[in-house]
């Protein structure tokens, strides 16, 4: 009997969105290179299913590389996005970087199947397209982290070393004991306690919900997250007050941010096909950097699941807030970890 009605419950929540993207139909995509869309002005790869993935390029040329690098970036981010190691030791050690906008950001062609999975093996393909050979090194910032997660769950074969920066969390990944997700969860500001909501219960809304003024919405979107860290909360009032940050949320969202922002939180907040905290241990080192002080991923819950996780290496970071790039000299530190050379 409990079978029957859990299938009925599923025939009913598919017509139920059927219905829903019907009546509120997501908005029409700008394409890059199509006739109203932007113009497209990065490198870009063509990916077997026929969509384009831009990137940028950091580091030594790729010719005289040593060790290939992947950067996944942040929720308003871009191709253009990387992590702050210094270009004298990128030189030093022979490290070429590539970031890549996620299907859907920037110049990269939106995915309608969109999920952790396909995020990894987007990476892979683009490793491929690259030259990288059998192995390359992988770093995740805040909500890239789930591109890392889903690289050990699907390609481990073909990761050296992962680091995964501020990653952000979902609340719901089964292992959380529930008392305590429920607390921090409560924690957060109204607006992302209701997108989050909506990204896991109504996905097929989360578009027309996030565009109505008077709802409750994301503050990621609208630079109004509450930063605890005094240097975070100092560096996001400057990108507000100068325009920067409006200029970030264009570049990432340009094709539409139904194909970006809103389709990247279902995939992070939605229902996942596994749970970090259950992952078999990968032949390769994983790092995790997380600030003491962060306001969008609450340390609480990633000290839970760091301690979960037996292999994971958990560096702390006192003071710290989530913009890991204001503090001097880490970027050089994770570099080294995550190629496994000595840090002084």
């Amino acid at each position: 009997m409990a079978s029957i009605i859990s299938i009925l419950l599923s025939i009913l929540g598919s017509m139920a969105q059927s219905l829903i993207n019907f009546l509120i139909p997501p908005p029409p995509t700008k394409i890059c290179g199509s006739e109203d869309g932007p113009p497209i002005t990065a490198k870009r790869i063509q990916l077997m299913d026929g969509r384009y993935l831009a990137y940028a390029e950091y580091g030594v040329e790729k010719a005289h590389a040593k060790f290939n690098v992947i950067f996944c970036h942040g929720f308003t981010g871009t191709r253009l996005d990387t992590f702050n190691a210094s270009q004298d030791l990128m030189e030093e050690l022979g490290v070429y970087i590539v970031g890549f906008d996620r299907a859907g950001y920037g110049e990269s062609d939106p995915d309608p199947n969109r999920s952790v999975q396909s995020t990894a093996l987007d990476i892979e393909e683009l490793a491929d397209a690259l030259g990288f050979g059998p192995k390359f090194y992988l770093i995740g910032h805040s909500i890239g982290g789930h591109a890392v997660w889903g690289a050990i769950k699907y390609i481990p074969d073909r990761i050296a070393a992962a680091v995964l920066t501020a990653p952000v969390i979902n609340y719901r990944w089964p292992r959380f004991p529930k008392k305590l997700s429920r607390e921090v969860y409560k924690k957060q500001q109204l607006g992302d306690q209701w997108s989050l909501r909506i990204a896991y219960y109504m996905p097929s809304i989360l578009h027309w919900w996030s565009e109505q003024s008077w709802l409750p919405t994301s503050t990621a979107i609208k630079g109004t997250t509450h930063r605890p860290n005094k240097a975070d909360a100092v560096i996001t009032k400057s990108k507000l007050d100068d325009g920067s940050f409006e200029k970030r949320i264009y570049r990432a969202s340009q094709q539409g941010k139904y194909e970006s922002f809103y389709r990247e939180m279902k995939v992070m907040f939605g229902k996942w096909e596994f749970d970090p905290m259950d992952l078999t241990e990968p032949p390769f080192p994983v790092d995790i950097f997380q600030g003491a002080e962060d306001g969008l991923v609450p340390v609480i819950l990633q000290r839970y699941l760091a301690d979960q996780i037996s292999w994971v290496n958990y560096h702390e970071l006192p003071g710290t807030g989530h913009n890991l790039n204001a503090v001097p000299g880490l970027g050089n530190k994770v570099l080294k970890i995550l190629l496994g050379k000595p840090v002084n």
